[in-house]
Order: structure tokens, then sequence, then C-alpha cells
């Protein structure tokens, strides 16, 4: 077996401004080993896939995060979220998988974080069929037609002894903080707390007093039931950011810290529901939940975790020395780079994978798939693939690679091999790394995307294997001839102007002269006559990105959609709304359930997809957001000049975009799984290894 390698820690230690991150903090009767705290994240793997979410967490814990949680974890089986992946301990058999999760943390000194959770009127029970309970009967939150009964004193008994019998269940699994989870509207004790889910006129309904009532039962019954060797935390959401009718930070989402302030050993605090906590970097910058919870800290003496896509030590060490928080809580910035806060310790600052907020790592849990990460192409494959983030088996062979084209798949490629001990040369056509990065990364609220590229050149920059040559459009003849043992080909793919998508299977017809532009050409600034026509048929954030971008720019702008809402794919990543919002209040029209079937010059076809009634709308310029095509001719090229006879590599591959377009992230993970299988055999076994589901015996 290759021998791992992995970056070498700096010599140097890590700076004295940042020593304040790496005090121990007292929670309750456990300690800290540091500030780094990665508060409870879904991951798509949950108890579907144990051993595959056991190895991330552990690999955490390496990486230096001082305290790790596990997601949402079901407690009984009244309420549970299928299709979607969290957690359970609905029973006494559903805690040899948490232990192995704490097993693997406590391993590297960290403590195990676990958030018991019934979510009430947040799940219709699509899997166990059982009624769901409220505090109120109502229909529950899901789009599902089922509707939830109203808990009667007997309920809130019951659960109130559900969460006893899972705070024992997780301190015998190994867990060291217990979690009150009532945050993010999506669990009972949320709900009982909002006026909008609450309608009741006994002592759990009426004044907040009441609303707060079963909150503050639960807190004491579990602080009663481990409080003596378990630290008792309370995820909390400060901010609703719906006025009145919601908790606020200056309203009652303050009054309930202030009413509870010490009773919990830790505050976790955060903006209700997920998609204000965690907002891409399109709508919100690093730190933008500062203002609402720094109030925390002035009314508790109980120590306060916070996130906000925190990257940055400085930011953090800051938010420690003002009194804002005393752990620096992180989600989506430990799936970017589990080794941040090793890599601050090793005063390796330039290190760090930052987060660039795209919310990939989210669709895993909508889409009940393993967790996934643009920046970090081994997150959930830890366990699946034997994936390290920061180690990497050395080279099969003193052999040298050829990559041609510098964009996420190729630079990620020419880094991991150049990791492994290759000799990489990365070819470049045009005069700048990033390739279709670097296009995106200049539209309208997309500039941190561009980290995906930084990260890579400063990594490549430190690698004296690696070359980088720009400005180099190679032929077919000076690929061959350039005489590497590997050829990659990753020249990407751009953006077709046929209209050939999911709602057309040929190129829509045209007139000829109709002014057709490619998304290419608008992100290249091309010019363009008004009114503005996109066709998105491709549902994901370049549609509503390009209409942004024009209508910025002072266009008159149309985006039609066959779908029901612009961008339908981004509800996966928590922005759909907010890219609707922000598109109308631009004053972009909107025309979903629509297709265009003609392009002639001065106007299109419309047609309803359900009727199919036609109608035709002015169209100074038409821009098809439908698919986009590989850029393979090179590939192709050189294939068959190795089949005419010519001497070849050993291997021509083709990855990325030049295979099959898709996600940045995919695109870094056609990279990086590149360099990984490089000289390892085929088989036609699957590339990893599966947790397979246990034949019941009763």
């Amino acid at each position: 077996m290759n021998k791992p390698t992995g970056p070498i820690a700096s010599k140097s230690l890590r700076d004295p401004r940042y020593d304040v991150l790496f005090e121990s903090v007292q929670i309750g009767p456990v300690q800290t080993r540091n500030r780094f705290y990665q508060v409870p994240h879904c991951n798509g793997m949950g108890h579907q896939y144990p051993s595959s979410m056991a190895e991330m967490r552990g690999i955490k814990a390496e990486g230096g995060w001082g305290v790790i949680c596990t997601e949402q974890v079901e407690i009984h089986h009244t309420s549970e979220l299928s299709p979607v992946i969290e957690g359970r301990l609905w029973e006494d058999r559903d805690i040899p998988v948490l232990r192995k999760m704490t097993d693997k943390i406590h391993e590297h000194g960290s403590l195990a974080g676990v958030e018991p959770c019934y979510d009430g009127l947040a799940t219709p029970n699509r899997y166990s069929r059982e009624i769901p309970m409220g505090p109120s009967p109502r229909p529950v939150s899901y789009i599902d037609p089922v509707q939830a009964r109203g808990m009667d004193l007997r309920d809130i008994r019951d659960l109130r002894r559900w969460y006893v019998d899972a705070a024992k269940r997780s301190k015998e699994a190994g867990f060291d903080i217990i979690y009150v989870y009532a945050g993010h509207d999506l669990n009972a004790l949320s709900h009982f707390l909002s006026r909008r889910w609450n309608h009741r006129t006994d002592e759990y309904g009426g004044s907040l007093e009441n609303r707060l009532r079963l909150l503050r039962e639960v807190l004491a019954d579990t602080k009663d039931a481990v409080g003596d060797t378990c630290a008792v935390a309370l995820r909390f959401g400060v901010e609703e950011m719906l006025g009145d009718e919601g908790l606020s930070s200056e309203g009652e989402g303050r009054d309930v810290v202030e009413m509870l302030a010490d009773i919990p050993d830790l505050w976790d605090v955060n903006l209700s529901d997920w998609d204000n906590d965690s907002m891409t970097s399109r709508f919100a910058a690093s730190g933008f939940q500062d203002a609402y919870v720094n109030f925390v800290k002035k009314v508790t003496n109980k120590p306060v975790v916070g996130v906000g896509r925190y990257t940055s030590p400085d930011a953090m060490v800051s938010l420690i020395k003002s009194g804002a928080l005393d752990l620096i809580g992180a989600a989506r910035p430990s799936i970017a780079d589990p080794f941040l806060p090793k890599k601050v310790e090793e005063g390796r600052i330039e290190d760090i994978r930052e987060c660039i907020g795209c919310n990939i790592c989210v669709t895993g849990d909508f889409l009940a798939t393993p967790i996934r990460c643009t920046q970090n192409p081994t997150m959930g494959e830890e366990w699946r693939r034997g994936w390290h983030p920061e180690r990497i088996a050395t080279r099969h062979a003193d052999e040298s690679v050829l990559i041609v084209g510098a964009g996420p798949s190729g630079l990620e490629a020419a880094r991991a091999l150049g990791q492994r001990g290759y000799i990489v040369a990365l070819a470049e056509a045009g005069t700048g790394l990033g390739g279709r990065v670097a296009a995106e990364a200049a539209l309208p609220g997309l500039a941190e995307w561009k980290r995906v590229s930084d990260y890579r050149e400063y990594q490549i920059s430190q690698m004296a294997n690696v070359g980088i040559y720009l400005d180099s459009r190679l032929t077919a003849r000076d690929v061959l001839e350039y005489g590497a043992d590997h050829v990659v080909i990753a020249t990407g793919a751009h953006w077709s102007d046929s209209g050939i998508g999911r709602a057309h299977h040929a190129a829509i017809p045209r007139e000829d002269g109709a002014n057709i532009v490619t998304v290419n050409a608008i992100m290249a600034g091309a010019e363009v006559a008004d009114p503005v026509v996109i066709f998105d048929d491709d549902h994901y954030y370049m549609g509503g990105v390009i209409a942004e971008k024009l209508r910025l720019a002072g266009h008159e702008v149309t985006l039609v959609t066959p779908q029901g809402d612009v961008s339908h794919f981004t509800h996966n990543t928590l922005e759909q709304h907010r890219i609707q919002k922000r598109l109308m209040e631009l004053g972009v029209k909107i025309t979903p359930l629509h297709t265009v079937t003609d392009i002639e010059v001065g106007s299109v076809t419309l047609e309803c997809i359900y009727t199919e009634k036609e109608h035709d709308i002015d169209c100074g310029t038409f821009v098809p957001v439908t698919m986009r095509q590989p850029e393979d001719a090179l590939y192709h090229e050189v294939e068959a000049l190795i089949e005419a006879g010519a001497s070849g590599p050993q291997t021509l591959t083709r990855i990325g975009d030049c295979l099959a377009p898709g996600t940045i992230a995919a695109a870094v993970y056609a990279g990086h799984r590149y360099a990984r299988e490089l000289g390892e055999p085929k088989t036609d076994a699957p590339p990893f290894k599966r947790e397979l589901p246990t034949l019941a015996t009763d």
C-alpha cells in the first residue's frame, strides 16, 4: 500500500494573537480543549450511513475542533423526518450507532455533543405513519396533506419523558453535551414558543411565560437526568426576522434568554429558521448574525457559542475579546476545512480551505444523500472511500502528468497530484486561472466563489513539482509531443445557444437574424439589446444571476421558466425565495410555467406548459440558459491521433465539465478523484464501501 502523505506543518508556532482561541472553556461539568465548536449540522448520513457519519465527525476531531456535535437526532417514532436522513435514538438499539461516533471523537480529546429533537409540526411522519403532534391542531409545515393533532396534557408528559429517555441514552452512548433544541422553527419546543403555531388557552399557551413552560420543563428534566456528568446546552434562535410576528433579539427572543439566563450550561444562539441561519454568501457576508446575538453574553453568566460562517481567525479573536462569544461555532466552515483549527494552531493560516457559502452541503439533507462540499471533495467520502482531507497516498510511480485546462477540475487535479508527488504540468489557454470559477465569481453576489481557485492556486504555488503554463493553447500534436506519461483534458464546457435542455429535445426554431446571446458572452461583457428574454431551463443559480446582472445594468429583463418559480433547484440551497424576491424587487418580469417555442427577430413565442396556449412577447436579445456543451474537441483529436498510430501517453482522460458539465462541486470532485485513482487498479465493483442493511430476526 502506498504511504499516505500530507502537507508538512510549518515549524513556526501559531501567532500569539490566536492563543485565546486555544483556551479551554468550562461548560457545566465538562471542559473543552479549545474554543472551536462544530455546532450541530445535518449531513445526509445519520442513521442510514452511520459509519460514514462517525468517520466524518472523527476527522473533525482530528482536525482540532474541540466540540463536535451530531445533526438532529429523532427521539421517538411518532416524530421522524423520512426520507430526510437524521440521527435516531428511538430505543436502546440505536445507542451503538451513536457510540461509534463518540468513540471516534474521544480518540482525539474532543467533546461530543448530541441534539435530540422532537419535530412536531415539522414532519408528516411519512415512514412511521403516526399522527403528528404539536401545540395546536393544524396542517404540518410540509406540503403533505397531513394535519397534526393538538397535544393534551398527557401527551406533554409523554414528550417530557421521551426527552429524558433520549438524554439518558445519549449519556450511555458517550455524549458529553446534551442539547435541548428550540431553534430553526423545526421542533415541538420552538413550536410551543411561537405565537404562530401555539394557539392554546391552557397553561402552555397565551403569555410568553406559558409558551415557554415546556422548554423550561425539558431543560430542568434533562439537567436532573444527566446534568451531573453531561453539560446541557440550549440551542435557541433569538431572531426569526419576522418582526412582531416572531421572536426577535429586541423582543421575545431576548425575553426568553433573560428568563432562562443561567439555567442551561451553554447557550448556542443563532437565527431562525434554517434559511436565515445558513444564508448563502450571495445574500449574507461572514458574521452576519453578530448584530442579532451579541446581547446574549450581557444577560447570562454561562458560555455562549454563535455562528456566522467564520473562516478568519482574526475575526474569531475579535469576537472572543469583545465579549460577544465564548466559543466560535461553525457548521459550514468545518465542512469546508475539518482541519481549520489545526492550521491556525500550526501557523498555517494560508492553508485554510475557506467556505464559499454556496450551500451545496445543504442539498445532501434535502435530497437524502451523503453531504458534499464544493471546497472539500473528501467530505462524505472519509469512510466510503477512505479519503482524508489532508493526507493522500504517494505517487504509484515516478511519472509525469499533463493537465490541459485550469478550471476547478484541472486545478484540483494538479493540486492533489502534486501532493502525491507527481511531476505535473498545468497548461491553460487563457491568461488566468480558475476557468468557470473566475467568470462566475464576477457575477452579482458570487465573489466568494473565487476562493475555489484562490485556495488551489496558492497550494500549487508552493509545489516545486507542479508547473503552470498560462496563455498556452495546445493542439493535439502539442499534447503528444509533450511526452507526459498521463494526459488529462479538463477544458471545461460552454453554454449552448440551441435551447436544447429539459423542455426541448431539439433546438428551438429561430429566424435568421434573431439576436441570441449565450451566457458565456454575457459574462464576458457582450452588449445586449432590450428587451432581454432569458429562458431558464437549467433551474439552478445561473438564470437568476444573469437576470440580476442585466437588470442591474439597466436592461429590461423577462425571465421565462417551465418551472413554477425561478432557480427552482435552489430550494435545496435555502435561497430560492431570496433569489425570486430580489429579482422581483429589481423589476425583472417573471413568466413561470412557460417554455419558448420560436425565436424571431424582435420577438419570441411562449407556450404554456399545461394548455399549450401560445403568445408572443417582444425580444431584442434572447439568452438561453438550458445546457452546456463539453469543450472536448481536443480530447477527441488526441484520441484520434493515437488510434491512427501516433505514440501516446499511458492514459488519456477527460474530467469535470469536459466529460459531463455539472456543478463546481462536481468538477472539483472529479479532479480530486482522478488524482486519487491514478495508478490504482480498475474493477467493476463499486469504487466505495457500502453500508448494507441487516436482515431482521424478529
